[in-house]
């Protein structure tokens, strides 16, 4: 099992039997979601932008308009943090101090670079594209000349990695099980919906073969 190496920068120390190193844990984390959020800093101002990605191997690609603060940011070689989570449940305990989530998160560490190379670039936008909705790349009308000309592309290769997760029910104090108090979890998931044509078509066509997998 290939793992990311430990250091102060990627070890869990609240709930360290909650932390997993193992890349397999991380990537089905980065697999099931959609969006991320990118931390990174310029003249000590933080900053936290919500983004999409996709997942290459130990790669994770970004894109945008070419003036895009981040990303002009970022190519700079600045240290980057892109954390992913999926909330699980609500855990509701007896007590108020022992109110919790059930969830799972991964946190990256790493630098991001300029793609630069048309055929990379094509590769980063599919695998974005991809991870919006898997097999859509096909279907669609791929990036002009122009198009790609004006979308600038990250990727950012993963240095080190944690992911940490969360499940089962409350963890109250012993004395508080007497109380006439409900506790217990509440699951949460996200769900897709029935798909509603753009109402700006100009034909009527039946749904495409990624629409269709997915559990409508």
């Amino acid at each position: 099992m290939e793992t990311y190496q430990q250091s102060a920068r990627n070890t869990v120390k609240r709930s360290p039997k909650r932390g997993h190193y193992d890349k397999e844990t991380v990537y089905q984390i980065l697999d099931a979601g959609y969006i991320c959020h990118v931390g990174f800093a310029v003249n000590e101002q933080p900053y936290v932008i919500p983004t999409a990605y996709g997942r290459d191997g130990d790669t994770i690609y970004l894109h945008g308009a070419m003036g895009n603060h981040m990303l002009s940011s970022l190519e700079k070689g600045l240290p980057v943090c892109l954390t992913v989570t999926h909330l699980d449940g609500l855990v509701l305990a007896r007590s108020a101090f022992h109110h919790s989530f059930n969830y799972r998160s991964a946190v990256l560490f790493g630098i991001a670079c300029l793609v630069t190379a048309d055929e990379q670039k094509d590769h980063a936008l599919k695998v974005i594209t991809e991870q919006i909705l898997q097999g859509r790349w096909d279907e669609v009308r791929l990036p002009s000349k122009n198009e790609r000309k004006i979308t600038k592309v990250l990727a950012f290769e993963i240095e080190q990695a944690s992911a940490k997760i969360r499940t089962g029910g409350p963890n109250d104090e012993a004395e508080d099980y007497q109380l006439p108090i409900w506790a217990g979890v509440v699951p949460l998931r996200l769900e897709t919906g029935v798909a509603e044509t753009d109402a700006k078509a100009t034909m009527e066509l039946p749904l495409p073969a990624s629409i269709k997998s997915l559990s409508l």
